[in-house]
């Protein structure tokens, strides 16, 4: 087993366009994993090799690797940036010991990097950050540095400064040892004095460093304030004890195109980020779990990949006790037992098996587990450990699926039902009035490459319908005293039900609640719960455009039975019938799903944005502007989102960057409510 005390679990992480799959190939290069340095651009990163994420040039998918640095073992996990794939951050998170940020140097922090980072210390995870891109044209260090404390409100330590920017960024300096360390050609690193035009700046950054690694702990700090320094040793303790508790956050600077920083890179996540030992306990749903190889076996299934020869893989991060091949495993999760063959070490989609047992920290891949799924707790057979789960953003967008001949319904639902087995991000339903397949994803992104996956590994053809926004119908005022009848006599035992009912309607977000204020037996006990189903039934279906009533309670108060022909199936046709009518005597409204929207773009366009979310009937909440570049917040109906993806490239000039989420349910306006009504009519017409 790898020794567990110098042993690095990390995730790479970062918005879209930062470079982080280039970042981890750099990594794999200099730790001898692979002999030439692939780019994403040409489709030949050993991360990136999905068809689709070769023809878009970006992550569709986490990916792994595992390699040794200095005679250590470290596992990597390369998560997505765009966030129609990052739907399932939080569990590639919870696979790691550590973080490693990625920002872009002419950039800096976008707004989902902001999302990102609130993940991270939601979690608690000590991270370090790199800069990268700083060969690029417009990169700009102090701009990208600065936004790391006034934009993540992170305290800084910079391990490394940049010797030149753009196309004279030739070296680094090493800030703890000040001596400045030059970049060859072939990626080798040659030691000298620090540049003397640069040296004063250098002096002051060392300062800064030195008191924000003084002020993470008191001690320090006291000696700090006494005597104006601290040794070298202090200076190393203090650093480790303030990333470990998330005080600090170091910071390297690197051009992963170019093979320049990966080697600063690999010995800050050696030095500097924790190991699987320093982890935490584990939080169980039925108690805690320490990450200790002396614990019982546990391991957490934090992904699930479909390979197109060995079939389902099921890749698990182990959280304590030993994994050997050839183990005997129970799902804790549905009780299945399990028998795991051979444990497989990744590096993209290449595969190395492991003859020795695997301790905690470690990332593997078990092939041909039959009842397991992303989620799922995997341990001894006599244990009973469950790993909470981490929360999921949902799915913000809808696509109603058809297939290319009539007939091939089926095959299409199959086809994209087997994508769910590894990307949790998806939805798949049928519409139980309509018998529209349904596909519900993180963005429009997310659900075309879903399809064009299902289409080329199943050979099915999928024809993409109009996204379906989920509206919502609710009662604006209640109704009182409404009776639902339901009578019927047709030779032998007929049909009898009556009831009565209040209808009322409730704040925003409470839900459904059936009352029952029977009393004296007007209705039999045994039928009260179908007028409650009947009422159900129609709320599930909706009255205004058929989608579903949220938020109201109905009071059954009264009604009559006969003690031959009433029965559960009278008094749910009774409840409906009772529904019905309140609704046609209550004011109905319809509710429109409204998105919180981040938008940044460079200053220049940002009156154009700020007009197109005004003219989508958005209400902008203001605007923030940095360096060059401004981030407009506002909330904006779904409805009006849905193809603004390519509208906000074409205005930018493919400058622009966005993402959304669930805000609230808020009123349609009238006219807009009467084209949602009017358009569900006419399709009930031509059906």
């Amino acid at each position: 087993m790898p020794d567990l005390k110098t042993q690095r679990t990390y995730a790479l992480v970062g918005h879209g366009g930062s470079g982080k799959t280039t970042v981890a190939e750099m990594l794999l290069f200099n730790a001898g994993v692979v002999n030439r340095l692939g780019k994403v651009e040409d489709g030949t990163t050993v991360l990136d090799y999905e068809p689709e994420e070769i023809k878009r040039r970006g992550s569709t998918q986490p990916g792994f690797a595992n390699y040794k640095w200095k005679k250590n073992d470290h596992f990597l996990i390369d998560t997505p940036g765009d966030s129609n794939f990052s739907g399932d951050l939080s569990y590639g998170l919870t696979a790691a010991d550590g973080v490693v940020l990625v920002i872009d140097a002419v950039d800096g922090i976008k707004p989902l990097t902001r999302k990102i980072w609130t993940q991270i210390q939601k979690l608690g995870l000590p991270s370090m950050i790199v800069i990268n891109k700083m060969d690029r044209d417009r990169a700009e260090f102090d701009t990208a540095f600065n936004s790391v404390s006034e934009s993540l409100g992170a305290r800084p330590a910079l391990l490394y400064y940049p010797i030149g920017s753009r196309e004279t960024f030739k070296g680094v300096v090493d800030m703890m040892s000040g001596k400045a360390l030059m970049f060859g050609d072939d990626g080798a690193v040659s030691e000298v004095d620090v540049p003397e035009d640069i040296a004063d700046e250098v002096e002051i950054l060392r300062e800064t460093m030195i008191e924000n690694i003084a002020e993470s702990d008191e001690e320090l700090m006291e000696k700090y304030l006494e005597e104006g320094e601290l040794s070298p040793e202090e200076i190393t303790k203090g650093l480790k004890a303030g990333v470990a508790s998330g005080e600090l956050v170091p910071v390297v600077v690197s051009s992963a195109l170019n093979n320049q920083g990966g080697q600063m890179i690999l010995d800050t996540v050696q030095n500097l980020l924790p190991g699987p030992l320093d982890h935490k306990a584990w939080e169980g749903e039925n108690g805690e779990r320490v990450s200790s190889p002396d614990e019982p076996l546990a391991c957490f299934v934090f992904k699930t990949q479909a390979d197109p020869f060995a079939g389902q893989q099921t890749i698990v991060r182990v959280l304590s006790g030993e994994l050997s091949p050839d183990s005997a495993l129970l799902n804790a999760c549905n009780g299945e037992k399990e028998r795991v063959g051979q444990l497989q070490l990744m590096n993209g989609k290449e595969q190395t098996q492991s003859k020795v047992a695997m301790g905690p920290g470690s990332i593997v891949t078990l092939a041909k587990l039959k009842n397991t799924s992303t989620g799922d707790t995997l341990v001894s057979e006599k244990d009973d450990f469950v790993l909470r789960k981490p929360e999921m953003a949902p799915q913000l967008i809808t696509f109603a699926l058809a297939p290319a001949e009539k007939g091939e319904e089926d095959k299409v639902y199959a086809a994209v039902a087997k994508l769910l087995d590894e990307d949790i991000t998806l939805n798949l339903t049928r519409d139980g009035e309509s018998g529209d397949i349904l596909l519900s994803g993180m963005g429009q992104n997310h659900i075309e490459i879903s399809v064009e996956k299902a289409k080329r590994r199943y050979k099915t053809e999928i024809v993409l319908k109009t996204p379906k926004v989920p509206y919502r119908e609710t009662f604006k005022t209640g109704a009182n005293d409404v009776q639902g009848r339901h009578k019927k006599q047709s030779g032998g035992r007929g049909q009898f039900g009556d009831c009565w009912i209040h209808v009322a309607p409730r704040v925003h977000g409470e839900g459904y609640e059936f009352i029952n204020n029977i009393v004296g037996g007007s209705i039999p006990r045994q039928f009260i719960p179908a007028v409650d189903k009947g009422v159900r039934e129609v709320a599930a279906r909706g009255v205004l455009a058929g989608y579903p009533i949220i938020d109201f309670e109905v009071t059954l108060y009264d009604g009559s039975y006969h003690s031959v022909d009433s029965s559960e199936m009278a008094f749910k046709v009774a409840g409906s019938v009772a529904f019905k009518k309140a609704c046609e005597k209550a004011k109905m409204a319809l509710l429109e799903p409204v998105m919180l929207v981040t938008v940044g773009v460079p200053d220049s366009f940002m009156g154009d944005v700020i007009g197109d979310l005004s003219s989508r009937r958005g209400k902008v909440l203001g605007s923030d502007s940095q360096a060059g570049l401004t981030e407009v917040k506002a909330h904006v109906p779904m409805a009006e989102m849905l193809k603004y993806a390519p509208d906000l490239n074409s205005m930018t000039g493919g400058q622009g960057t966005f993402f959304m989420e669930f805000a609230s349910y808020e009123e349609c306006p009238p006219q807009e409510a009467e084209k949602v009504i009017a358009a569900n009519r006419k399709v009930d017409d031509s059906e």
